[in-house]
């Protein structure tokens, strides 16, 4: 019995600090909060953060994937090549995340915020018409819906009006 119950005791408490099978939790605000911190970051400035979050924690790095579902998800937004807190963000610092402007020699000024509101108004115009598809018709019902609520963040973030964007996504989509 005491060999299931330290198999259970593990499997509950996670496992052990610097295993190979541990890697640092982070998600989509997560990442925006690090961002935030220096007012934008290169996509490799990000991924050595977290390599630095995951060092200090004694766990892997999490996958490049995160980044990439960051800026998918309107987490983050994709500017001349930095990443800056997107509409969707509600950011939150990771432990010891505080500590990485003395890790990271990063000197780099925020891009204007009327550049980057357009640079992310394009990118949803254009995934707005991959997801209408030809005529208007709904390729992907959940992508629409997404988009939906995408919408309302990108106006109440920056100065855009996709007002007509979304209503053509409304109209299109799932009664």
């Amino acid at each position: 019995m005491s060999e299931e119950s330290d198999g259970d005791d593990e499997s509950a408490a996670g496992a052990p600090e610097g295993s190979e099978t541990e890697t640092l939790a982070v998600d989509a605000d997560d990442l925006a909060g690090i961002v935030d911190l220096f007012g934008a970051l290169a996509p490799a400035e990000l991924r050595k953060a977290l390599a630095e979050l995951a060092f200090k924690r004694g766990v892997d790095t999490p996958p490049d994937t995160v980044v990439e579902e960051a800026v998918a998800s309107y987490h983050l937004v994709e500017y001349d090549g930095l990443l800056v807190v997107g509409p969707a963000a509600f950011p939150t610092l990771p432990e010891n995340a505080a500590d990485l402007p003395h890790i990271l020699d990063v000197t780099h000024e925020t891009p204007p915020t009327e550049a980057v509101a357009r640079a992310a108004e394009q990118r949803f115009r254009e995934e707005a018409a991959r997801a209408l598809g030809p005529g208007e018709g709904v390729e992907d019902a959940s992508t629409v819906e997404r988009l939906v609520d995408v919408s309302y963040d990108l106006e109440a973030w920056g100065p855009v009006d996709v007002r007509e964007v979304r209503q053509r996504l409304d109209d299109a989509g799932p009664d």
